[in-house]
C-alpha cells in the first residue's frame, strides 16, 4: 500500500464504525467513510470535533457545527498550500491520501531533465496540477467539468505562489477535451486522471467509469509525446481493485507504448490512534523506464 505519512497539517486520528476523525490544521472534522468497516473504541477524541457530517436518507447529508471555526482555512503540505472548507458532500476540497502521488509528481518532473507538458483530467481543486506546477511542468492543463472547483483551484494556486506560472484550466468534458486535443495534434509528456464512479459534463454528458475509462486512456495514449513521462490515474470506485486497473494498464500500453514500469496498489493514510492504515482507493502508474 502507498501510505501518505509525511503530513504534518493533517492527521487521521482514528476511524472505524464507517466514520473517520481527522485533523485538518487545528480543526477536527468527524465524518463517514466508506472503507472504515471495523469498530473503534468509543474514546473521549472522537466527542472532541468542531463539526460532524451527518447523512440524510436521501443520499446527501449536512454538516452540524459544534464549535466556531471559519468557513474555510488553509494547510501545507511541504512547499504547497490549499484551502479546506467543508463542502455539502462531505467532502473539504483535498483528498489527502493524495500526497503520496503528488511526492511521485514532483520527483519524476524535478528528475526529468527537461521540459515536461501535463494534463490533469477531473482535475477536481488542483491537488496534483499544483504538484506538477510547482516541480517546474512548463505547462499544466487542468481539465474539469465544475467551474466552481477550478475557481478552488486557481485559489490553491495563488496560494502556493504559483499564479503566474503556466496553468491553463478548462471547464470541459474530459473526454470530449481529449479527442479535441487528439484533433488538433497537441502533445503532453504526462497525464493524470482521477475519473469519478458517476459524473455529468458541463453539456450534461455522461461519464461512467466502467463504460468510458479504457476509452479514455486508449485517447490519452494517443496524446502523449515521443517521450512520454508518466501516466497517473486514481480511482475511488467501489469494486475496482489494483489487479483490474493494473490489466486496464497493460492492455491499454501494451500495444502503442514499446517499455515501460507498470505499478498499482491501494492508497491509504496511517491513523494514529489504532496505528492501523485507512484504505483510501486504489492507484495505477506506468513509468517510462527509459528516462
Amino acid at each position: 500500500m502507498l501510505v501518505s505519512n509525511k503530513w504534518i497539517d493533517y492527521e487521521c486520528i482514528d476511524a472505524g464504525n464507517g466514520e473517520k476523525l481527522e485533523r485538518w490544521g487545528n480543526i477536527i472534522l468527524r465524518r463517514p467513510d466508506p472503507w472504515a468497516l471495523w469498530t473503534h473504541d468509543n474514546t473521549n477524541e472522537w466527542n472532541l470535533y468542531h463539526a460532524i457530517y451527518h447523512r440524510n436518507d436521501k443520499g446527501g447529508g449536512y454538516w452540524e457545527n459544534k464549535k466556531r471555526f471559519n468557513d474555510f482555512w488553509t494547510i501545507k503540505y511541504r512547499e504547497l498550500t490549499f484551502k479546506v472548507s467543508p463542502t455539502g458532500f462531505k467532502h473539504t476540497g483535498l483528498f489527502p491520501e493524495q500526497a503520496a502521488n503528488w511526492d511521485f509528481i514532483i520527483d519524476k518532473i524535478q528528475n526529468a531533465n527537461r521540459e515536461i507538458k501535463v494534463l490533469n483530467l477531473f482535475a477536481y481543486t488542483g491537488g496534483a496540477t499544483i504538484a506538477a506546477s510547482y516541480a517546474g511542468a512548463k505547462e499544466v492543463v487542468h481539465v474539469d467539468a465544475s467551474s466552481g472547483m477550478n475557481e478552488w483551484a486557481k485559489e490553491n494556486a495563488k496560494l502556493s505562489n504559483l499564479e503566474k506560472n503556466k496553468i491553463r484550466y478548462i471547464c470541459d468534458d474530459c473526454l470530449k477535451f481529449v479527442e479535441r486535443e487528439k484533433r488538433r495534434g497537441n502533445k503532453y509528456d504526462a497525464i493524470i486522471m482521477d475519473p469519478p464512479t458517476y459524473g455529468r459534463g458541463p453539456a450534461k454528458e455522461l461519464w461512467r467509469f466502467e463504460d468510458s475509462l479504457n476509452k479514455l486512456i486508449d485517447s490519452c495514449i494517443d496524446l502523449l509525446s515521443d517521450k512520454p513521462l508518466f501516466i497517473l490515474i486514481s480511482s475511488y470506485t467501489k469494486g475496482i481493485t489494483p489487479e483490474i486497473l493494473k490489466n486496464i494498464l497493460i492492455t491499454s500500453t501494451s500495444s502503442k507504448l514499446n517499455k515501460g514500469k507498470i505499478t498499482t496498489d491501494e492508497l491509504g493514510l496511517p491513523i494514529t490512534m489504532s496505528k492501523l492504515v485507512l484504505p483510501c482507493g486504489v492507484y495505477g502508474r506506468w513509468e517510462n523506464d527509459e528516462i
